[in-house]
C-alpha cells in the first residue's frame, strides 16, 4: 500500500529536506518531474536548463541507492504533463492516492500552483535556511526601515558564526571597508574547480541542444558539478584556493579574469547539494586554522546568512507581486545589447558576454554594470527581473527578484536600498579594467566621446530630483550637480537623450 507522493522539486536535491526527512521510505513515492512549464516560463539559459536536469537525475539515482523508490518523469517522456501539478495528478492516480507531502518551495508561482490543486496536501517549511519567514516577519516587525546590516547581526548571533563571547570575532560585525581592493590584471588566481560530464550529463546535453539550442547562452562547454560529492570538491577548492583573497577582490572586475575569486558555488548551495551552513563553517573553519584572513571570511559569511536569507526573507514577506512593482514609473524596453546586441560600451559588453558564454557574472557586473546601466536608463524593471532571471545559473524568483527589483532598480520604493545603486563611469574605472580598452572615453563628461554612464548617471538625478533630493544620502550628489551650471546641464541633458534616443531605435551604443 502506497501511503504518500513526496514531492522533490529541482531545487530541493538534498537528502536532508523536510518532505524526505518526514516520508517513509517503505510505504511513499518519491516524485521527481522534468516538466516544460519549469524549463520555459522564461528562456533559461541552456546550462542553466542542463544543470537542474542533471543534477535531479542524478539525485534521483542517489536516492534510489538509499532504498527510495522515485517515480521520475523525463522531460521527452511519452504521456508527460507540462507542469509539477499534472505530475503529481498523474502519479496521484497511478498509485491510488491523493496524499501529497512536499517541502514548501521557494517561488510563489509554485506555493500557489501546489495550493490550488485537487490534492491532499500538507507542506513543510524549508528548513535548509537559518531563518524561517516567520523568524524574518518578527525581526521586521515595527522597524521603520529593513536594513540587512541589522538582519544579518541576527543571524550571526543565533548560528554563533564568527562570534567570540557573544561579541564579533576581530571586535566588528562588518569587514566590508578592506573589501574594494582593485584587482591586478597579471596575479595568476586558482579558478573556480570544474568538472567532465559524464554520461548521464551528455544525455541531458544532447536534449537541451535539440529543444533549447536557441535559447539565449552556449550550452559548451558544460563544467559544473552535478553531484553533491563533487558539489563537495568544488568548496574544498574554493577553501583552499581562493578565498584567502576573496575578501580583497570581491568587487574588482578584470576583462582577463571572469571569475577572480568567486567561489561559483551559489548554484550548488540554491539547488541544495551544499547546505548555507555547512559552506559558512567550513569558510569560519579556514579563518579559526588561520589559513583566511578575517575580512575575507567575513565577507563570505554575510553574502550567504547576511544577504542570501535576508533577500529570501523579504521576497515571501513582500508577496506575489514583488516582481511587479515599478516605483520609478520606468518603461523603456530591455535593449537588445542585453541579449548579445553590438556596443560600444566596454564594461556592458563584457558583462554580457561572459554571461552568454558560462551562465554567470559576479555581484558587483551584475549590479553595478547591466542593472546599473538598465536604472540609468529607465528600463522596465519587470523586463529586466525576466532577464536576470532567465540568463543566470544560479537564479530562482526568490532570490534574484529582491536582487533586481530592490537592490538594483529601486523598483520597491526603497524597502531594500535608501538610496538608488548609481553610478557614473568613475566607479567602473576605479574598480575594473574595463575603461582602459574602451571606446568612451570615461573622463569625458559631456560630448560625443562621453562615457554613456556619465551622461545617464546625471540625467537619472535631474529626471527624479523630485523623489530623491531630500535623501539625505544624495544630498551631495545634488550639490555637485547645481554646482555645475546651466550650460553643463544643456549639454548632460541633449548627451543622455541621444543615447536614449539609440537605444530607443535599437542604434549601437
Amino acid at each position: 500500500m502506497v501511503s504518500r507522493l513526496i514531492l522533490v522539486l529541482g531545487d530541493q536535491l538534498s537528502m536532508d529536506v523536510a518532505a524526505l526527512r518526514k516520508a517513509d521510505k517503505t510505504r511513499d513515492i518519491v516524485v521527481m518531474a522534468e516538466v516544460t512549464d519549469e524549463t520555459g516560463y522564461v528562456a533559461h539559459h541552456p546550462k542553466k536548463i542542463a544543470l537542474v536536469l542533471s543534477a535531479m537525475r542524478h539525485f534521483a539515482m542517489a536516492l534510489k541507492k538509499h532504498g527510495w523508490t522515485v517515480a521520475y518523469t523525463h522531460l521527452d517522456d511519452a504521456g508527460a504533463t507540462r507542469s509539477i501539478v499534472g505530475e503529481l495528478m498523474r502519479r496521484a492516480e497511478e498509485y491510488d492516492t491523493t496524499e501529497v507531502l512536499a517541502t514548501t518551495p521557494g517561488e510563489w508561482r509554485l506555493i500557489e500552483a501546489l495550493n490550488n490543486a485537487p490534492l491532499t496536501l500538507s507542506m513543510l517549511p524549508d528548513d535548509r535556511f537559518v531563518a524561517s519567514p516567520t523568524e524574518f516577519d518578527d525581526w521586521a516587525k515595527g522597524r521603520k526601515s529593513l536594513r540587512m546590516e541589522y538582519f544579518y547581526r541576527e543571524m550571526r548571533r543565533k548560528t554563533g558564526l564568527l562570534m567570540d563571547d557573544g561579541a564579533p570575532a576581530g571586535g566588528k560585525w562588518n569587514f566590508d571597508h578592506d573589501n574594494r581592493k582593485t584587482a591586478q590584471p597579471d596575479l595568476l588566481r586558482s579558478q573556480p574547480m570544474q568538472f567532465t560530464p559524464d554520461d548521464v550529463t551528455e544525455e541531458v546535453l544532447s536534449l537541451v541542444e535539440a529543444r533549447f539550442g536557441k535559447n539565449f547562452g552556449a550550452l559548451r562547454p558544460f563544467h559544473f558539478a552535478v553531484t553533491r560529492p563533487d558539489a563537495l570538491r568544488a568548496l574544498d577548492h574554493f577553501a583552499r584556493y581562493q578565498l584567502p583573497e576573496f575578501g580583497d577582490y570581491q568587487d574588482a572586475m578584470l576583462c582577463d579574469d571572469r571569475f577572480l575569486n568567486h567561489s561559483l558555488l551559489s548554484p550548488y548551495i540554491n539547488l541544495g547539494l551544499l547546505s548555507p551552513l555547512e559552506v559558512c563553517q567550513r569558510v569560519e573553519k579556514e579563518w579559526k586554522d588561520g589559513r583566511v584572513p578575517i575580512n575575507s571570511a567575513e565577507g563570505y559569511i554575510r553574502q550567504i546568512i547576511g544577504w542570501r536569507e535576508y533577500v529570501r526573507g523579504l521576497y515571501m514577506r513582500e508577496g506575489p507581486e514583488y516582481p511587479h512593482q515599478n516605483a520609478l514609473n520606468h518603461s523603456r524596453d530591455l535593449p537588445w545589447l542585453y541579449w548579445g546586441g553590438e556596443t560600444r560600451m566596454n564594461c556592458v559588453g563584457h558583462a554580457v558576454a561572459q554571461t552568454r558564454e558560462d551562465g554567470y557574472a559576479h555581484h558587483i557586473q551584475r549590479l553595478m554594470i547591466t542593472g546599473n546601466f538598465a536604472l540609468l536608463a529607465g528600463v522596465d524593471p519587470h523586463q529586466l527581473h525576466e532577464w536576470y532571471l532567465a540568463v543566470y545559473v544560479d537564479a530562482y524568483e526568490w532570490v534574484e527578484a529582491p536582487n533586481t527589483i530592490g537592490m538594483s532598480q529601486w523598483a520597491d520604493g526603497g524597502v531594500i536600498a535608501s538610496k538608488p545603486y548609481v553610478s557614473s563611469g568613475s566607479y567602473i574605472d576605479r574598480m575594473s579594467d574595463y575603461c582602459a580598452s574602451c571606446e568612451y572615453s570615461v573622463k569625458d563628461k559631456t560630448g560625443e566621446n562621453a562615457c554613456p554612464f556619465n551622461l545617464l548617471y546625471w540625467d537619472f538625478l535631474d529626471r527624479h530630483r523630485d523623489r530623491f533630493a531630500r535623501n539625505p544620502r544624495m544630498g551631495t550628489m545634488y550639490a555637485t550637480w547645481d554646482r555645475m551650471g546651466a550650460e553643463r546641464h544643456d549639454a548632460v541633458r541633449d548627451g543622455a537623450a541621444r543615447i536614449l534616443d539609440r537605444l530607443d531605435k535599437g542604434e549601437v551604443v
